[in-house]
């Protein structure tokens, strides 16, 4: 694709991107905007129903209060006609009563010997018996006019003597709703109760009230679905049902839905009811009900009398056509200024390519070699800039060209001279790919291992002994992970298959990026020199021999003692007893084990590592050269921690080690004294540590980073080579031997060995 392609797209996509997130930013801003419009409507329409539910319930509390007022005269008149007995009062006689008074009926109600307060004569027969012991706080009210002549409690009207309950469903016969009148000033045996039909509060409500106002406002806007009032007090509740007459009535005075449709409802807006109730906010949500997207406010509204929350439920679907409308036209529009904008983008990327075409034929020259070739600068542009940097290119590169050339020259020489360097070196080298196969060996490789570069190139080199293929993986892992591993000293077979020790240094070889793209291994054969240590470490093992041989005379004589003693004793009495004989038997196993020891040290052993315990070991070393420490006036404390780990080791060469480290602490204190030695586990690597601490003169500060040259020694008849040698075993084992030391107090050696796990 062409610059000028690829330039005309890229103005195109972005004046793309750009309408698109201008249509995006209106959609959503317009959206916002008729959410917000339908919010503030519905803000207005709460306020407006909200003031005709003021204005309804004091026009209603008003007809209730002055029914009330009614009632307590039409009571106090029907008392003034009647016997203040009930038992001489007829329901006839109330039945003609009601009609002169003007109320709907009256029934008396009195109250029996169990607590109960029934109607005992009514003009309506149906009133008749019934019992007002389960009316909730009607029935309270009743008790409350007999015993204290007036009523306390907060529900219904409450005047002098008089009582009147909210607007309710009729006991008698549910179909009707009635409002009451109860009266009682203690001159009769009864309550009056005159009552009138209440349907008429109810048609207010529907024809002039808050329905009539709801019912207009959903008229005038189709976009309403809903608007309801809620009682918070009630809403969610379980609903309060009594049965009159067989058939469930809800009271009229515990409703949740006040006034109002409730058509979309849902299981979450008592949440939102009272969350709105409490926080005395709007609750704003949308829900998808029926099929039908909805927005519904929740907004509360208090007054004196009143505290409700007015639900208004909003077609979603009609913002959403609005607004899709309006995307339409967005759209369209867009998408016309996207046609002009590919138009002009093309024509626009032509004219502002031209100089490039230009810059692009020179460069062209450029590549092919012909570096004379110039460009005509016309402007002071970036486009000039580039036309004047890239005739110095030229320049530059004519002359770095003929300075390759003799830099090639150069490579070549130096490529010539290593690998002669290479080919030459006495030490073999081979390198291998990440598989481990051999890519490059050089002339002492073939000499020291007997393949041949032919028949060894391309192949995996199969030279590990069995039993170091763990370390040889480790070395392995170790350089492909970035690091080196540098004077390694292994076992490796040759062709014919006999080994020889050899030193490794592996590295990795990189890339120009610092990628590992192969591994380097330089080989030094080292058998002369581990013939040479193993010798040295004989000798030394002599020289310690015949220094115990005082040591272990003394110590043998005693048991031989015991033992010429225990013969005597045969030749006189004929016989020994059997314990006599037990003891012999032990002095001899003591006398060969000593021997034993001493044999391990006079001659040479295989080198053969096994796990082994390390206070095992040491405790060998003490009890060998106890016989010399008494001698010496030298007592040897020893101190192991609990769990020691085995170690990895040739238990031979171990007590070699020790052996001489124990010698040295010993000499070092002529006049005697104790010898401590300690062994614990390392807390950082879990190795072991084993730490040989004596009360001799101590070692000048100088001397000690000497400690272990050959033929360097503090002692008068000493030649340096049993610490040499000690060194160098600890180092095959993977250990560290340090020295620490203050005049007049004496010295510590301190050998760290790693545990078992770790090899």
């Amino acid at each position: 694709m062409t610059i000028k392609a690829k330039l005309s797209i890229f103005i195109f996509a972005l004046v793309a991107a750009i309408l698109v997130l201008n249509i995006s930013i209106y959609y959503a801003s317009t959206s916002s905007d008729l959410s917000n419009r339908a919010k503030q409507q519905m803000n207005v329409i709460a306020k407006q129903v909200g003031a005709t539910v003021e204005a309804t319930q004091q026009s209603r509390r008003y007809m209730e209060e002055s029914s009330g007022v009614m009632l307590r005269n039409a009571a106090i008149a029907a008392k003034e006609r009647l016997s203040p007995r009930i038992d001489r009062v007829t329901n006839e006689e109330l039945a003609r009563l009601s009609k002169e008074l003007g109320v709907g009926h009256i029934t008396l109600w009195v109250r029996k010997t169990d607590g109960d307060i029934v109607a005992a004569k009514s003009s309506d027969p149906e009133e008749l018996g019934q019992s007002s012991r389960t009316w909730d706080y009607w029935f309270t009210a009743f008790n409350q006019l007999f015993d204290d002549r007036k009523v306390t409690i907060p529900q219904g009207q409450k005047l002098d003597h008089f009582w009147s309950g909210p607007i309710n469903f009729a006991t008698s016969n549910p179909e009707h709703i009635n409002k009451w009148g109860y009266y009682y000033d203690g001159t009769t045996d009864y309550i009056i109760n005159p009552f009138i039909d209440a349907q008429q509060f109810l048609d207010y409500e529907k024809t002039a009230g808050t329905e009539a106002v709801i019912a207009k406002i959903m008229r005038d806007n189709k976009d309403v679905l809903d608007i309801t009032g809620f009682d918070p007090r009630y809403f969610g509740k379980e609903k309060i049902i009594k049965y009159k007459k067989g058939k469930p009535v809800f009271n009229l005075d515990v409703r949740d839905v006040v006034f109002g449709s409730y058509r979309y409802s849902d299981p979450s807006d008592g949440s939102y009811i009272l969350q709105a109730a409490e926080s005395g906010e709007t609750i704003a949500v949308q829900k998808k009900i029926g099929g039908t997207r909805v927005l519904k406010s929740f907004i509360p509204v208090s007054g004196p009398d009143l505290s409700y929350v007015i639900g208004f439920s909003f077609n979603g679907e009609s913002l959403r056509s609005q607004v899709n409308r309006q995307l339409v036209l967005q759209v369209i529009i867009s998408s016309t200024l996207l046609a002009a904008a590919l138009v002009a983008s093309y024509l626009l990327a032509g004219f502002m390519l031209r100089p490039v075409n230009r810059i692009l034929a020179t460069v062209n020259e450029i590549a092919v070699g012909r570096f004379g070739s110039k460009l005509e600068i016309r402007s002071k542009d970036e486009l000039g800039l580039l036309s004047s940097r890239i005739n110095a290119m030229g320049d530059s590169l004519q002359h770095y060209t003929s300075r390759l050339k003799e830099s090639a020259e150069e490579l070549r020489s130096t490529k010539q001279y290593l690998e002669s360097f290479v080919n030459h070196t006495s030490d073999a080298i081979h390198v291998s790919d990440l598989e481990g196969r051999v890519t490059q060996v050089n002339r002492a490789f073939e000499t020291m291992y007997g393949w041949s570069e032919e028949e060894i190139l391309g192949k995996a080199l199969r030279n590990v002994p069995e039993e170091l293929e763990k370390e040889f993986g480790d070395v392995w892992d170790t350089v492909l992970a970035g690091g080196a591993v540098a004077d390694l000293e292994t076992v490796r077979y040759a062709k014919d298959g006999k080994p020889f020790d050899v030193s490794l240094t592996v590295s990795s070889i990189r890339d120009e990026a610092e990628r590992i793209v192969a591994v380097a291994t330089i080989s030094r054969n080292i058998t002369a020199r581990k013939q040479t240590e193993e010798m040295l470490r004989r000798s030394e093992k002599l020289s310690v021999v015949g220094q115990l041989a005082a040591g272990v005379a003394h110590e043998i004589r005693n048991p031989l003692t015991t033992l010429r003693g225990f013969v005597q004793l045969q030749q006189q009495q004929g016989s020994i007893p059997p314990a006599y004989l037990q003891i012999m038997l032990s002095e001899l196993d003591r006398i060969n084990y000593i021997v034993s020891e001493l044999l391990i040290f006079a001659k040479p052993q295989a080198d053969r590592f096994r796990l082994a315990p390390i206070a095992d070991i040491i405790r060998d070393i003490v009890l060998l050269l106890d016989s010399q420490a008494r001698m010496n006036n030298v007592r040897i404390e020893t101190r192991f921690s609990e769990e020691l780990p085995d170690i990895r080791c040739e238990v031979n060469q171990l007590k070699q080690v020790f052996l001489n480290v124990l010698k040295n602490g010993m000499e070092a204190m002529p006049d005697g004294g104790v010898l401590f030695v300690e062994a614990y586990r390392a807390p950082r690597d879990g190795g072991v540590v084993v730490r040989v601490t004596d009360q001799g003169e101590g070692i000048p500060e100088e001397h000690l980073a000497r400690l272990g040259e050959p033929f360097f020694s503090t002692k008068e008849s000493g030649n340096g080579l049993g610490l040499m040698v000690s060194q160098q075993i600890i180092s095959n084992h993977k250990g560290t031997m340090r020295f620490e030391s203050k005049l007049g107090e004496g010295t510590t050696v301190e050998l760290r060995l790693p545990s078992g796990s770790e090899e």
